[in-house]
């Protein structure tokens, strides 16, 4: 229980020296991991039966030569690819805002380091800490989000691409 205490103490003390940006990074990676845990779950579950109705739907038919037919399996296609690709441009700019964040991050880190010089000047350097901290924590904190939002996104934009190419080869045109 004391372990727990303590890296729960540890997490606050780094909020802190990080400054109100890191606030808004853990807000945005909160919410970026949420919409790719979603997407997570989606692939693993309700995919499969998605393309298994769709599946069911196509063999049903009767006729799947003509241009209408032709027409209705594209639509099929196109409605699971859009199902498989929900919530990745969002996930994608979250991606892109955290590394903007952390830089905003930068400009009022230095910006304290500027105010602590402007008052106790260059030579106190435990004083210019604090603005350091406040100018490097966020940025590394906005890059490490987008990393593993990249990565994360990569991941989802390749097993959609594959999802929808598999549905595709299987709704075959004969009949």
């Amino acid at each position: 229980m004391l372990a727990l205490y303590e890296a729960f103490a540890q997490v606050r003390d780094f909020v802190e020296r990080g400054g109100p940006v890191l606030n808004w990074i853990m807000l945005t990676a909160f919410i970026l991991w949420v919409l790719i845990l979603e997407r997570v779950i989606f692939f693993a579950g309700p995919v499969k039966k998605e393309v298994q109705k769709v599946l069911a739907t196509w063999e049903a038919r009767e006729e799947r030569t003509s241009w209408y037919a032709h027409q209705i399996r594209r639509a099929m296609i196109s409605q699971v690819t859009m199902d498989l690709n929900r919530g990745l441009p969002l996930i994608k700019t979250l991606t892109a805002m955290c590394p903007l964040l952390g830089l905003i991050g930068t400009v009022t880190g230095m910006i304290t380091v500027f105010d602590v010089m402007a008052l106790l000047g260059s030579g106190n350097v435990r004083a210019m800490a604090a603005g350091v901290s406040k100018a490097t924590i966020p940025t590394m904190s906005g890059l490490v989000v987008a990393l593993s939002g990249l990565f994360a996104s990569t991941f989802i934009e390749r097993r959609a691409t594959k999802e929808a190419e598999l549905l595709e080869d299987h709704l075959t045109m004969d009949h």
